[in-house]
């Protein structure tokens, strides 16, 4: 399984961003989807999470602006963020935890999006 995410770009504090991201391969199984950012010299940090089941958890600093949500059909996760503000600025990730053919479970990231929030 492969991850490929769009939907990053520039955008003045108080405006909405939606983020995707599109699975491609084959797997058993795909279980929790989330989205993770990272900032210049921080650590990657957890933004939302979505299982297959529906259930979702966020970051409190997001809680109330952001929405995660997947099409399983289409195999996409997205990401709807609104209120931004310019401390969301970072590279934003994709993660999906998978299990092949051969039962080996495998985390997987994207490359990465950039989102600019502009104050």
């Amino acid at each position: 399984v492969q991850l490929a995410e769009s939907g990053g770009g520039l955008v003045q504090a108080g405006g909405s961003l939606r983020l995707s991201c599109a699975a491609s391969g084959s797997a058993l199984r795909v279980d929790r989807m989330g989205w993770y950012r990272q900032t210049p010299g921080k650590q990657r940090e957890f933004v939302a999470a979505i299982d297959s089941d529906g259930r979702t958890n966020y970051t409190d600093s997001v809680k109330g602006r952001f929405t995660v949500s997947r099409d399983n059909a289409q195999n996409t996760l997205y990401l709807q963020m609104n209120s931004l503000k310019p401390e969301d600025t970072a590279v934003y990730y994709c993660n999906a935890d998978t299990v092949r053919y051969s039962g080996r479970y495998v985390e997987v990231w994207g490359q990465g999006t950039l989102v600019t929030v502009s104050s």
